[in-house]
This record gives structure tokens, sequence and C-alpha cells, in this order.
């Protein structure tokens, strides 16, 4: 049995950013819009008129004051509401692998690891661009990394998920090295035309090398263990899929095609999971709460976060204990927790403890547990 560790990082970012007042300005845009198209409906009684957003309205039920996406034209054009991304060619590298080979990179970089020395690529993110071929397998070849890839989903806990995979097969000794990846476009996903989920998500890449401990180069993070569990809800959901234009009404504008979501059932239910499956993890290897230097938390939601922070540390944490990353990213799923992380890590002393956890549509949690060499 080999002792694995996290010896690199790294995150691609986009080059666009759209503020919370770029946002506002494009939604009311479109809402003015639609309620003057239905004005004699919405004067009869029988239809809603869309409310406006606000920035204060962002900032409170979030905490985010920006996003970086990929595409802006046609997130803030009324008439569009979704990113304009062009038609690539099969002979040319998918979107999610070009913003994969950007954070692997780093992340190899980091490590002080070759590509060539990876025996394991896993491309974990809540939506692949294609069924098939596994965009892993093109991030691998892409790469240039050895061994064989697979695809991995389990929404906002995929790279904790994907990290506690990694991490097994090195313990095991199936790899000796490993990268996992996640390219999250998630503003492809998000319907920016409804007030309440319209400015969740943000676009980005992360990536986490894992070695066994005796192969770090240089100081590293060793996983003492990983935890993952799930339990079945639809309170997060996305309906789209490769059976949709076989039903009726399947090609249809249906919202359940994109990010859908019951906040208040979802703050009420995954809360009290995720605080109690952090508290078991540590229990479980013996560390105290008062020995946990840091929690690196999915980015989905600053009260969620202070809540969870509170729970398993007892008091409220200190700002440097459970750092917040989404103010500038958003919610980027799976790749929040990693963005903290890798932000936020350099200053934990050799000896000292951290949590990484992500947690969402499943629902789903998963946690590692590490320890600074």
């Amino acid at each position: 049995m080999y002792q694995p560790a996290i010896t690199g990082t790294g995150v691609f970012t986009p080059e666009n950013v759209i503020t919370n007042d770029e946002l506002v300005e494009s939604f009311n845009a479109f809402a003015d819009l639609v309620n003057a198209q239905n004005a004699d409906a919405i004067a009869a009684g029988t239809v809603e008129p869309i409310p406006h957003s606000s920035t204060e309205f962002i900032v409170k039920a979030s905490g985010i004051n920006q996003r970086y996406v990929i595409d802006k034209t046609g997130v803030l054009d009324p008439t569009v509401m979704h990113p304009l991304l062009r038609q690539r060619s099969d002979d040319e590298p998918s979107l999610m692998c070009e913003m994969a080979l950007d954070a692997c990179q780093k992340a190899l970089g980091q490590a002080g690891v070759g590509a060539e020395d990876i025996d394991l690529v896993i491309c974990a993110a809540s939506n692949m661009e294609r069924a098939y071929p596994a965009v892993a397998v093109e991030i691998q070849s892409a790469l240039g990394a050895n061994g064989f890839a697979f695809d991995m989903n389990v929404a906002c806990s995929s790279a904790t998920f994907g990290i506690q995979a990694a991490a097994d097969m090195i313990r095991s000794g199936s790899v000796r090295k490993a990268i996992v990846v996640n390219p999250e476009i998630c503003s492809a996903h998000l319907e920016w035309r409804d007030r309440d989920c319209h400015f969740i998500f943000g676009d980005v890449a992360t990536a986490t090398v894992l070695e066994r401990c005796e192969d770090a180069k240089s100081d590293y993070f060793e996983v003492i263990s990983t935890r993952c569990a799930t339990q079945f809800s639809n309170n997060i959901r996305n309906n789209n899929g490769f059976l949709r234009r076989s039903r009726p009404d399947g090609l249809k504008d249906r919202r359940d095609m994109q990010f859908m979501q019951n906040g208040r059932k979802v703050f009420k239910e995954v809360l009290p999971l995720v605080s109690q499956h952090m508290l078991d993890h540590l229990a479980t290897e013996g560390i105290g709460q008062d020995d946990l230097r840091r929690i690196w938390l999915h980015q989905a939601n600053k009260t969620m976060n202070d809540f969870i922070g509170k729970k398993v540390l007892g008091r409220s944490p200190e700002p440097d204990e459970q750092p917040n990353i989404l103010q500038d990213y958003a919610n980027t799923s799976s790749a929040g927790s990693i963005i903290a992380f890798s932000k936020y890590s350099d200053d934990i002393a050799p000896g000292e403890h951290g949590m990484i956890c992500s947690f969402g549509a499943g629902y789903s949690v998963g946690s590692v547990l590490l320890r600074r060499h």
C-alpha cells in the first residue's frame, strides 16, 4: 500500500468577466422586453410580470460580485441570454479539452511532473461537452499522458469524487501518478433568463496532480483519507440528455433542460448532511475540530459556507480558516473547492490539517482530509 499525496494544482480562468451590474442591466432589459410583449396578459392578470433583478439582491442571496465566462456577448444580449460558442470541427480540440490543458500544465509544472509520467487522467465535471468519445481520453492524448483516462460526473462533487478514485488507485499501486481535471462550462447550462438563478454560475477549469508521497519533489499534502456519500434528491436537476428528441415535447424550449433547483429545500437538507459528513470524517481519523487549520469548501453560496464552517469548527470561522472565492468566480460547480485550495494553501505549515469538501446535486458530498508535509 502506498500513501497518496496532492503535489500540484492549476487553475484556468477565462478572460471575460461579467459584473453584477452588467448582468442586472442585461436581465432587466430582457424582463422589460418580455413584459412589453405580454402587456395585455399581465394587465388581465393571466400572466405574472418578470420582476427586475438588482446587484443588492444578488449579493445578499449569494455573496457573488462577478463571474468569469467563456463568452459574455451572448449572455448579455437580452435577445439571446446564453453563451455564443462557435462550432468546432472534429479535428480541433474540444473547448473542455482546451481549458483542461491549461489547468493541467499549470498543475504539472507545480508538481514538477512530466505529462508522460501520468498514468491516469480523470475528467470530472458537472457536464460533458459530448457523450463520447470521453473528454478525458482526448485530454490524455493532447497532454501526452500515458495509461488510461475516463470521464466522471457527480455534479458539484465531481472533483472530490475524482480525487478519491485517483487516491485509491495510487494507494493500491494500480497507478503511480494521476491528474484529476475539472473543466466547468457552467454558463452553458445556466438559465440566464431566470431571476432566481441567473447570477449563480461562472466558467473555469482546475486540475490536481496526485502521486505517491515518496515521489513528491517538494512540499506536498498527504491524502490521509477520503470519504464520499450520496443521497438521491430531485431538488437540483437538469433533465437534458440524449433521449430528449425521442419525447413529444423534447425539442421545445423546456425550462428543465437547464439548471434548476429548489433553493429552500437544498439549504434545509444539504447543510446538515454536509456538516455531519465532515464531522464524521474527522472523528474517524481521530482529528478534533481544533486540529483543523483550514477548510476549502464548495463555492456555491456564502451563507451555506458560513453555516457549514461554524458547524464543523464549532465556532464562527476566521476568514483564513474558510476562504471564499465565489465573490470573484461565482459558483463553478466541482472546480470551486479546488480553486480555493489552489489559491489558499501555500501558508499551511507542515503537520497542519485541512479538508477539501464539495457537495451538490445527487445529493452528493465528498471530502478529502489532508496533512501538510
